[in-house]
């Protein structure tokens, strides 16, 4: 973005008319451990002392429907939800960001591996949200997009019934708490853990999100109704 803002009308416009609001890594202590013991861990580092199991799916963990399809109540499961609603520091420093700034907001976009998906709410129920025409709409052309870059194919649609149905997602919560435009992408695994891959593999994934958050940004310019 910063690279091409000089010869990007597109980017220059983007950058003008709106705030980009980025949190590299959400989940810092769950991604550390899956660089150093387990590649595929997804949940917090919190501990619980009564089951001697670490952590909590951060996914699972916001206030939309908490703990129930999709999530678990054991602490040992992957999918545990957490004693309760944003009892993990990660989700609520993000709620807190999110409750502060709802008003200004018009877009979230969380970023998970792995799969090439690109979906929006609703994860927690099979129904059909109020605006539905331009989040489709978006989706869409985003996927196309990406598409565009490597000839990568991206399936989008409601979670729930694209993926599976899951409860206590930020995503839905974001929707819930008024913003209008929310999307979780699924990204292609590039692999980690133990040696290093080759830029020609880690590049690619980088560069055609890149054209489908361009794109749904530029959407967004539009007021889509």
């Amino acid at each position: 973005a910063l690279q091409t803002y000089q010869t990007d009308p597109a980017m220059r416009k983007m950058l003008t008319q709106l705030f980009f609001y980025i949190m590299p890594v959400f989940n810092v202590d769950g991604y550390h451990f899956s660089w150093t013991n387990d590649r595929f861990w997804r949940k917090t580092r919190s501990k619980n002392t009564r089951f001697r199991c670490y952590g909590v799916d951060a996914n699972r963990n916001w206030k939309v429907k908490w703990c129930d399809e999709g999530a678990s109540f054991h602490p040992c499961d992957d999918t545990y939800c957490g004693p309760f609603p944003e009892s993990e520091p990660e989700v609520k420093a993000v709620a807190h960001f999110l409750r502060k700034h709802r008003k200004q907001i018009k877009a979230y976009l969380s970023f998970h591996a792995y799969a090439q998906m690109l979906l929006y709410p609703y994860s927690y129920k099979y129904a059909t949200i109020p605006n539905f025409s331009c989040v489709e709409s978006a989706a869409y052309n985003a996927v196309n997009a990406l598409h565009s870059a490597y000839g990568v194919r991206y399936r989008y649609g409601p979670a729930s019934s694209t993926l599976y149905v899951s409860s206590g997602s930020s995503m839905d919560w974001a929707y819930k708490n008024g913003i209008p435009y929310a999307f979780a992408f699924e990204l292609r695994d590039t692999g980690h853990f133990g040696f290093l891959l080759p830029e020609t593999l880690i590049k690619p994934t980088c560069t055609e999100t890149m054209l489908a958050v361009k794109n749904i940004t530029l959407h967004l310019l539009k007021k889509c109704h």
